[in-house]
């Protein structure tokens, strides 16, 4: 509580959603917005760690303020578009893929810069928005750990490792995170204090949330 009490803002909540999902920095930073599915309370991790696509969970106790967030960047981004600009960074493959997609709303970044980033394109420089740089978050996690004067050294990767932690001493046995061939995805398997199996609910189909109901996100 003491460390949440330190972090406000748009960094409490990449902290907080660490925290409650086991995303690494990287993965949460990296967030799109066709990547949280409110609906069925779930986050989709594109090109995690070996290059793997899997589902999290969302915590129930972050969608308000996550929804109140996208809200408040949504409509930054019309204002954008309305003055010609609300590009964000997009993977080349992607970009070839689905021409325009770097404008839409479903591709921008849950937690973007502040700035633009200048690329110089054949008609000229153009500002792109890329996501929060990482080194902003791990800043904020040092300074609210400095300042709840905890005994021990916390940083991002710490909360990821909690969130392990908590399932286990809530009685889940986490077993693996196996790649499901037939979606693309990976399904946390884990076996509950009853010892059965359970899996997420990760039957979201690869690239459902693409642009214009694309299969794939390349």
């Amino acid at each position: 509580a003491r460390l949440w009490d330190g972090m406000e803002g748009t960094l409490g909540l990449i902290a907080r959603l660490l925290y409650g999902t086991g995303l690494r920095l990287m993965e949460g930073l990296r967030l799109r917005v066709k990547d949280v599915d409110f609906e069925r309370g779930q986050i989709v991790v594109h090109d995690g760690k070996w290059a793997k696509d899997r589902v999290t969970m969302l915590p129930q106790s972050l969608e308000a303020p996550l929804r109140a967030h996208l809200e408040k960047w949504r409509l930054e981004h019309g204002r954008e578009l309305a003055a010609g600009r609300g590009e964000t960074s997009l993977p080349e493959s992607v970009a070839r893929k689905y021409p325009g997609s770097a404008r839409e709303w479903a591709w921008q970044y849950v937690f973007p810069a502040a700035g633009l980033m200048a690329v110089r394109r054949d008609h000229g420089p153009i500002g792109l928005r890329h996501h929060l740089h990482e080194d902003t978050l791990q800043r904020g996690m040092r300074a609210a750990v400095k300042r709840a004067a905890l005994a021990k050294r916390a940083t991002c990767h710490t909360l990821r490792h909690s969130f392990a932690t908590h399932l286990l001493e809530n009685g889940y046995d986490i077993r693996t995170v196996q790649p499901r061939k037939s979606s693309g995805f990976a399904w946390l398997r884990f076996a509950g204090a009853q010892g059965r199996e359970h899996d997420a609910n990760l039957h979201a189909r690869h690239g459902e949330a693409g642009p214009r109901g694309a299969e794939s996100a390349g």
